[in-house]
């Protein structure tokens, strides 16, 4: 991509914008008319300049339409509020799914292996693949998915299996129950870190994180299953 062609006075015309930003004219005059621009600096009727830093807040603008999934009037309260908080927010995100991508892809085992390792039916892998529990990939099963390939497998050794009733859409039920939870947990993870931590070192923390997190969501289980047990029994 050529460099925009700044004027003596650090504006530039709308072809240069949308070069350098990597959105169309046409997108850009609709971020204008919603308000998500301040007005550029007209010099007739039909000829306008806009400043270099409007370049770096429409690819904000873009990514929070595109990977936050954004509406463009949420958008326009969070630039309003602290549009370097929202940067800062999706540097975050991206370190966290880059090193997540990255510690997937380096420890991920073949289909042929985990059927090796594990007693598990191959209609019962599939079954969870398409529930979306097990997230295989060409290169086989990642890290999180050996967990609970090798969790189901002592379910059913343990004697949850089908013949009680017990089937992979047991699953479900925790996932569900899950969903709410980790929602809020990044939720409250970033609005913590962005802007305030390095990103590296947030992704750090995050990291660090999760296997005491299972450890602490294991035991609170097991203390509110005898719990339950109790109430039922009292």
């Amino acid at each position: 991509m050529s460099a925009p062609v700044v004027e003596g006075d650090g504006l530039l015309k709308m072809k240069d914008l949308a070069e350098a930003s990597g959105v169309s004219a046409g997108t850009i005059k609709h971020y204008l008319r919603e308000g998500l621009l301040p007005e550029p600096v007209r010099t007739s009727r039909n000829m306008a300049y806009y400043p270099a830093e409007f370049v770096e807040r429409i690819r904000l603008i873009k990514r929070l339409q595109v990977d936050r999934f954004m509406p463009l009037r949420v958008i326009r309260h969070v630039l309003d509020d602290d549009p370097r908080r929202a940067q800062a927010l999706l540097e975050l995100e991206d370190r966290i799914l880059d090193r997540a991508v990255q510690r997937r892809e380096r420890t991920r085992v073949s289909a042929a292996e985990v059927r090796r390792r594990y007693d598990l039916p191959q209609n019962v892998l599939d079954r969870l693949a398409e529930l979306e529990v097990l997230t295989p990939g060409a290169r086989g099963y990642d890290d999180d998915d050996l967990k609970i390939i090798e969790a189901i497998s002592r379910f059913r050794a343990g004697g949850f299996d089908e013949a009680l009733g017990f089937t992979v859409y047991e699953t479900l039920r925790y996932r569900e129950a899950l969903e709410p939870l980790v929602k809020e947990e990044v939720r409250t993870l970033l609005d913590r870190l962005a802007g305030e931590v390095d990103p590296d070192r947030a992704a750090d923390i995050i990291t660090a994180g999760a296997e005491p997190l299972r450890e602490l969501i294991g035991a609170m289980h097991s203390k509110l299953l005898l719990a339950e047990l109790r109430r039922q029994r009292g």
